[in-house]
């Protein structure tokens, strides 16, 4: 990801579309927890999934 994430930006997974748009709670070294509209709370590891930032939002 060329865009560092931060707290209170939107962003989606783009391996789980159904999980809706997610808003980032917390950034903690390559932990990224998201609160996503239809999964609730998840512990994203930035390493591993490229988060896809939404900007404007």
């Amino acid at each position: 990801m060329s865009h560092r994430l931060e707290p209170g930006q939107f962003v989606r997974h783009p391996q789980q579309p159904d999980w809706g748009l997610g808003q980032v709670q917390s950034v903690a070294g390559h932990r990224v927890t998201v609160n996503f509209e239809e999964m609730g709370k998840v512990v994203v590891d930035s390493r591993v999934i490229d988060l896809d930032w939404v900007p404007g939002m």
